[in-house]
């Protein structure tokens, strides 16, 4: 069977560890948050939820199944307990397993997410995995290439090559934290290849090397100036913005039903739910309109999967928004 949507990206498992004995300063010269705990003490928790089988291409690529693609992800993992149950996590969520290699004597990602309120703080550790990409016998539609490790360099370059050999497959990428440490120029191609690049304000102003006064417009010229066809920001609460090389869209957030729980992955939700609304025929504003539900959905819940919907749920959603939640051009 075809795959629609081919996520690219490590996995990995979260234990969510919600603090108690914790506070936030900006007692620092650039005022950065900053979290605190007293140190050399034994400090209370209140809970731990372990979710496995997340990160940002997994998130991605349930994401997509749930909206009604045949979705896949390619990823490694080791062969240890937690690698297993990444493993029937994926089977449970309907997910392609067919590119997910299995390395016998290395262990699986686990990362540790520090939850105070709403907001976390993620201590991550990427296993350095022999990255190889293997031969697809059938092109996927789109691929969505995410978050990988920093030995991952040679691997992103066999992936650029399979994309300039197969111009119909089109590629979203939403760099994570090492590949924008990565830079540029190291990737190159990868930016020239995409059909859609997402990243939020910050980090657009990281890739850019733009002051921290760049107003969104600007930033979004900058970077479809690296290679995108169609460049989206998304700013937190003030929206999300996207570019085509002719038209600049804004798209107000969806009104929270409540108070956010955890923000884990809003950000994975709404790329992946803009990418599939385009894999299925949807318009720019369209798509602009279905990424912000999502993400709604999931701050509701612990984790980044949890909250994400179906297609027939996320259409519910709309149907009822304000009257206010549209896209609107720019430009």
């Amino acid at each position: 069977m075809k795959i629609d949507f081919l996520a690219i990206g490590d996995i990995v498992t979260d234990a969510f560890i919600e603090l108690e004995d914790a506070w936030i300063e900006t007692d620092n010269p650039e005022k950065n948050k900053e979290l605190c705990m007293k140190f050399g003490d034994k400090l209370p928790y209140r809970e731990v939820v372990v979710v496995p089988a997340v990160g940002n291409s997994p998130n991605a690529s349930v994401a997509a199944h749930r909206l009604g693609l045949n979705s896949a992800l390619m990823t490694n993992l080791g062969n240890d307990f937690y690698g297993k149950e990444q493993i029937l996590q994926l089977k449970k969520e309907g997910i392609s397993r067919k590119f997910v290699k299995v390395h016998p004597k290395m262990e699986s990602n686990y990362h540790f997410v520090l939850r105070l309120k709403e907001e976390r703080t993620i201590l991550v550790k990427h296993q350095q995995y022999p990255y190889s990409f293997p031969k697809i016998k059938i092109a996927p539609k789109w691929i969505y290439l995410s978050s990988l490790a920093e030995n991952s360099l040679p691997y992103h370059q066999e992936i650029a090559d399979y994309l300039e050999a197969h111009k119909e497959v089109k590629l979203a990428f939403q760099p994570g934290t090492f590949q924008m440490k990565l830079g540029y120029e190291k990737l190159k191609r990868l930016y020239t290849l995409s059909e859609l690049f997402f990243c939020n304000v910050e980090e657009a102003r990281k890739i850019t090397g733009a002051p921290t006064d760049t107003d969104v417009n600007d930033l979004l010229h900058k970077l479809r100036n690296l290679g995108p066809k169609i460049v989206v920001i998304t700013d937190g609460p003030n929206g999300a913005y996207a570019f085509d090389g002719n038209e600049v869209w804004f798209m107000p957030m969806y009104p929270d039903p409540k108070a956010p729980v955890d923000r884990t992955g809003a950000g994975d939700s709404f790329s992946a739910t803009f990418t599939s609304a385009l894999a299925l025929g949807k318009t720019i504003p369209e798509a602009l309109s279905w990424g912000p539900i999502n993400s709604m959905s999931v701050v509701q819940e612990i984790g980044a999967q949890k909250g994400l919907l179906t297609k027939g749920k996320l259409e519910e959603y709309l149907k009822n928004a304000p009257a206010e939640y549209k896209a609107r051009k720019l430009s």
